[in-house]
């Protein structure tokens, strides 16, 4: 295994089960089991189904801003101890979004010695020629010495509306998923258009889609590789400035796309890219909650160890 690879086996501050470790000690360390269980412990905001129908209350849409592991089990567990059990209901499962069910995902991974990370990007396979915001794993696959993309939210079977084929959602094609810094490059060298890329087609807000949202998912991409795994809303550094975006920036962005846009890339040049005052992770960020966005508010982080 890779120094870089190893670096993923450890928790994060965000990642950290807690006290839940032990709850994680029963999971086989395999990526279908890691999966299949994450799968069942979130019901996703907006693409869940009717909240009254599965008899979830709105008062449980705080549980959206949920940002670390530990009071993420703490919560799914208080509504079924057993977090293994397949028939888990919907009004069983934390209110949340695909960042939640891959941060489970990632958890439970390197609880197991699997290094994983989170990615941030777009899937193409929601909405036929639409890109979707969207947060997946990449795992370290020891046999085959390379990174593969896992999307922990994706029932088994799934279809791909685009062509009618079954992905694999422990190995998916990175034609399917398209990480921030691809999405970037793509569209500044004309190969795909950037209003194409959004949170959603329904989801009329300003800044949520084409440029100012790749660039959002390009910060939060390089949070991600830096085990910084941030809740989707919340906003920092050059993220929050995109009216004041100069070619000189827009340069300087395409230079750090090409640099992580490979899974190889280097953990050095992450680290660095992530030390700027532009894509560090500040102390306190501001949070557009689902439960209340505007005004945002301001929230100020556990203390981040040093990586």
């Amino acid at each position: 295994m890779s120094d870089f690879a190893s670096y993923y086996v450890s928790q994060s501050v965000f990642s950290d089960p807690g006290e839940w470790a032990r709850e994680l000690d029963a999971i086989p360390a395999d990526l279908s089991a890691i999966k299949d269980v994450a799968n069942r412990l979130v019901f996703h905001y907006r693409g869940g189904g009717d909240w009254t129908e599965n008899g979830i209350t709105p008062d449980r849409i705080s549980e959206t801003d949920t940002r670390y592991a530990d009071p993420m089990f703490r919560r799914v567990i208080e509504l079924n101890a057993d977090l293994r059990d397949p028939d888990r209901s919907a009004n069983q499962r934390m209110i949340g979004c695909c960042r939640d069910f891959t941060l489970f995902f990632v958890a439970m991974a390197r609880h197991k010695g699997i290094p994983a990370r989170s990615r941030v990007g777009f899937a193409a396979y929601f909405v036929p020629g639409l890109y979707l915001d969207h947060v997946v794993a990449e795992v370290w696959d020891e046999t085959e010495k390379r990174w593969r993309l896992v999307d922990p939210e994706l029932e088994t079977g799934y279809v791909d509306p685009n062509d009618g084929k079954v992905l694999d959602s422990l190995n998916l094609g990175r034609d399917r998923f398209i990480v921030a810094p691809q999405a970037w490059l793509e569209c500044r060298r004309g190969e795909a258009d950037p209003e194409t890329f959004l949170v959603a087609p329904d989801f009329d807000v300003p800044g949520t889609k084409s440029w100012p949202y790749m660039l959002h998912n390009l910060v939060h991409d390089v949070a991600a590789l830096n085990k910084r795994e941030m809740l989707l809303w919340d906003d920092w550094g050059i993220s929050e400035a995109w009216e004041s975006i100069t070619d000189e920036h827009m340069s300087t962005l395409d230079q750090i796309a090409a640099t992580i846009v490979s899974p190889d890339m280097l953990l050095e040049d992450v680290q660095r890219i992530h030390d700027s005052e532009e894509f560090r992770v500040p102390p306190v960020v501001l949070s557009f909650s689902p439960e209340n966005p505007f005004p945002p508010r301001e929230v100020t982080l556990r203390v981040i160890a040093p990586a």
